[in-house]
């Protein structure tokens, strides 16, 4: 904002058709709610709130800001947290008032820690849900919290971090013995085991998805500059 003037900057890339902030619509408050994805696992994180001014500064700097209603003021996501949801695009709905903010996330996007505001379900259908890595991790969190009876995942988490340890080192040595007998599908099933145990582990010692993930990244990146040196 300008001298009591919003600037009107628009959100998608150069040579896309681009909306104003000025063409979208507000409510009667002056809000317009924000859905929050990851940009990796696709996951809904947080419907959160933005008026004409955080929606500026979230385009400006780059990372979400909102507007909180109960405390009538902005806030930008992970200010005294740490955990920053860096902006990849903004879309507007096809009537323009509603908007999904995918995101980069550092850390958690919920306030209990958890990965995702979204966690309790309200109804579950006939249809399964699809598999992916972080729903995994997000039913191990759920099991070290709750502890349900007659699981063996809450049996590793009860019996703590050297019998996570010891099953981690099994289940690797499952892994070499299938991969050295050339049993393409019991070394799947081993990695599958190893895989698990090794989430257990996340789980147990605080290590997200998305730390991993990063770990990978900048690994590829170092990857990279390796093979261009090699090829000068």
């Amino acid at each position: 904002m300008r001298d009591g003037v919003f600037a009107v900057p628009c959100f998608c890339r150069k040579g896309d058709a681009m909306l104003t902030i000025g063409q979208l619509k507000f409510d009667e408050k002056g809000l317009i709610p924000a859905i929050v994805v990851d940009v990796r696992s696709k996951k809904v994180l947080t419907l959160a709130y933005m008026n004409q001014e955080s929606l500026e500064i979230s385009m400006r700097e780059g990372r979400t800001c909102f507007w909180s209603r109960s405390r009538q003021e902005l806030w930008r996501k992970g200010e005294t947290s740490g955990n920053v949801q860096h902006i990849v695009n903004i879309t507007a709905d096809c009537d323009r008032d509603a908007l999904v903010v995918l995101v980069d996330k550092e850390g958690p996007a919920c306030h209990l820690g958890t990965d995702s505001c979204f966690n309790d379900k309200v109804f579950v259908g006939e249809v399964g849900e699809s598999f992916s890595v972080e729903g995994l991790y997000t039913l191990l969190e759920g099991r070290k919290k709750n502890l349900p009876e007659d699981s063996y995942t809450t049996y590793l988490f009860q019996k703590g971090i050297d019998k996570i340890l010891k099953k981690v080192g099994e289940e690797c040595t499952e892994v070499i013995i299938a991969g050295k007998a050339g049993d393409k599908r019991e070394t799947v099933y081993e990695i599958a085991d190893l895989m698990y145990h090794i989430m257990v582990l996340m789980v147990e010692t605080g290590i997200s998805v998305d730390d991993v993930r990063a770990e990978l990244a900048s690994r590829h990146v170092i990857d990279h500059k390796v093979k261009q040196e090699k090829m000068t």
